[in-house]
Formats: structure tokens, C-alpha cells, sequence
């Protein structure tokens, strides 16, 4: 069992916040809402900082908007100060679960991606067709609206055993219980 007497502390500490904005804004530095909130950034970090701390905290309703690349997907959008809220959370607790994650799980892990999925799905063809001298199938499936339909209350139980800081539960089911307004972009 980890120790995990400070995590909420550090999940709320300055620093953290700092390096999650980093993370949060990579790629978009040109967006309009990054550039809003960059503005005022060591205002906005206290502000949220004093929010985690005080458990005021609330997540701004998620937005939906449409991707074809090329199936149709909908997509929820967290507001900015949000995904800094999530990284500031990843930051701290991935590491934990990260020991506990299959070795070929390859989407949103640090190291991982989707290069090296295709890197060692080659490796197993390879193997499976004997150099590709043999024919071979591959299934490829996604789970329809995973997000959507998780059982959270399922999930938090599975989160418990590792993290024991109520604090951070709290903030999770905060995060979880975030709904979409509107649809469009």
C-alpha cells in the first residue's frame, strides 16, 4: 500500500498547479481560452488552489462537439482551468496506478502512445505469422461509449484500495459527476 498521507497537499500545492498548467496548455498555446487564462495565471492557480483546499471546487459543465477521423465521435471538452485540475490530480496519483496497469496498455501513459501500440502489435504479427509467412487475423474493437456508461461507483471502489485520502475521493467524484451542456463547437 502506498503512502498516501500528504497526496492531497500535494495535489493542491502551487508548484503542482504550476506544472500542471504546463502540462495542460502543451499544444495549445495559441487557443484563445489558454491565452485567457495566462492572463491572470498566478491569480487563476490561487484561485483554484484555494478552491481545493476549501472544497469549493466545481468543474464548468463539459462541452460537446463532433470529430470524424474518420468514425464519428462526440467529444466532451473539460474548460481549461479543469484539465489543469486533472493534471494536477495525474500528476500525483498516476504514479500509483501506474505499477498496477498491464505492461500492453499503450493510450494516455507516459512512454507509451500510439507509435509504440503499432511497434508492438508488429512485433506479435510477426510472431503469430511466422515472419509473415502465415496468414493471420486481428480483431480491432472499441468499447461504445465507455465514458458515458462506467460505473463510476465501481470505479471509485477499485480507486479506494489504492487511495485512502477522502480529500481525493472527493475531488474525483467531483470530477466524474461533471454533465455537458449543449451540443455544437
Amino acid at each position: 500500500m502506498e503512502n498516501t498521507d500528504n497526496l492531497f497537499d500535494r495535489i493542491c500545492s502551487y508548484e503542482n498547479l504550476e506544472l500542471a498548467h504546463r502540462k495542460a496548455r502543451k499544444r495549445k498555446t495559441l487557443k484563445r481560452y489558454v491565452i485567457d487564462f495566462e492572463k491572470s495565471l498566478k491569480q487563476n492557480l490561487a484561485d483554484l488552489r484555494n478552491e481545493l483546499i476549501f472544497h469549493t471546487y466545481k468543474p464548468k459543465p463539459l462541452k460537446n462537439f463532433i470529430v470524424r477521423d474518420p468514425k464519428t465521435r462526440k467529444i466532451s471538452k473539460s474548460h481549461f482551468r479543469d484539465r489543469v485540475v486533472h493534471h494536477a490530480l495525474c500528476n500525483i496519483i498516476e504514479p500509483i496506478f501506474e505499477r498496477s496497469f498491464i505492461f500492453d496498455s499503450y493510450a494516455n501513459r507516459i512512454g507509451k502512445g500510439t507509435h509504440k501500440a503499432i511497434g508492438r502489435f508488429d512485433y506479435f504479427k510477426k510472431k503469430v505469422s511466422k515472419n509473415n509467412t502465415r496468414k493471420c487475423f486481428v480483431l480491432k474493437c472499441d468499447v461504445k461509449h465507455y465514458f458515458e456508461t462506467v460505473n463510476h461507483k465501481i470505479l471509485l471502489e477499485i480507486i479506494k484500495k489504492k487511495i485512502k485520502d477522502e480529500r481525493i475521493i472527493w475531488l474525483i467524484k467531483n470530477i466524474l459527476q461533471n454533465t455537458t451542456v449543449g451540443g455544437g463547437a
